[in-house]
């Protein structure tokens, strides 16, 4: 059965800045909206053209990420981009009423973009691992897609981060085909979506609780382990100091390396499920969107 790594609460970055957001470096915050974390990157009052949006959140949250928006970095300003980790139905709630009110582009990775432009659902989540409530309910949660190609670009090639100056995209498949993490090597800070999570995304009590604990990717919506392991690995091989993740409080020093080197070490233990319907098989897609579905677990 999978497993949690705990991680002492000093790790935790919690300090809760007056514009409703967790800042972590000074240019780099965080929000928790419900069950999902959204980041902003850009100094506080940077103004138009000079801040970037990490992720969407959840359905309803629209006012809430432009109230956070405005407040940090002024009453009418708009960021450069949005930059996607993915296009699950919990990081892009509000992404088509900001993209239409702001009208900036969207990056995201090229496998990522069917999921993202009308053309592709992702592969159905499996209720049977997790043993949680968030995991027996994963079959209402939407599946997409949207569709937001008005605005929609690939990232780079080059693997810069637009409107991140100093970050890197680093490909982190797994949980979807075109998941991606921001890494910047300068202060080592890693925003890794739901590459890994800091919480048990399974569990509606994990979920409220935020207990400070290492997790591999949610496991009801990870099609493809054998990817999602090679990501925590590649990760966890950066050394990072500072963690944001999609669920979850972020972290940082010695202790949550430790506790991330020994998820990627352990994590066919402690992350994949023992039977699941992509365990052994995992989903398949390409550039048009997924491909291949495994038949679900009996």
């Amino acid at each position: 059965m999978a497993q949690q790594i705990p991680v002492d609460p000093s790790c935790v970055v919690a300090e809760e800045g007056p514009d409703g957001t967790m800042p972590v470096t000074p240019d780099l915050a965080y929000q928790r909206l419900l069950l999902v974390n959204i980041a902003y990157f850009g100094m506080p009052g940077a103004g138009s053209g000079h801040w970037v949006l990490i992720d969407a959140g959840v359905p309803g949250t629209y006012q809430t990420i432009l109230n956070a928006a405005r407040k940090r970095f002024g009453a009418e300003s708009r960021p450069a981009a949005i930059v996607m980790t993915h296009g699950h139905f919990d990081h892009i709630g509000a992404l088509k009423d900001l993209a239409e009110l702001w009208d900036v582009p969207i990056y995201a990775h090229e496998l990522e973009l069917p999921y993202l432009d009308g053309r592709s659902s992702y592969p159905p989540p499996d209720p049977t691992v997790g043993g949680g409530l968030m995991a027996r309910l994963s079959p209402l949660y939407p599946r997409g897609p949207i569709d937001v190609s008005r605005w929609l670009r690939p990232l780079p090639s080059d693997r810069s981060v637009p409107g991140m100056p100093g970050f890197q995209w680093i490909p982190t498949p797994g949980h979807s085909p075109g998941h991606v993490s921001f890494w910047r090597e300068l202060d080592r800070t890693l925003i890794v979506g739901d590459a890994f999570v800091t919480t048990s995304q399974e569990s509606a009590y994990g979920v409220a609780t935020q207990e400070p604990e290492l997790h591999g990717p949610p496991m009801y919506y990870t099609p493809d382990w054998i990817a999602a392991k090679k990501s925590v690995e590649r990760l966890a091989a950066l050394e990072p100091d500072l963690i944001v993740t999609g669920h979850g409080r972020a972290m940082r020093g010695s202790e949550m390396r430790r506790a991330l080197n020994l998820l990627a070490s352990r994590f066919d233990e402690v992350a994949v499920p023992e039977h699941g319907r992509y365990v052994d098989e995992p989903a398949l897609a390409d550039r048009s969107g997924t491909v291949h579905v495994p038949p679900p677990a009996r």
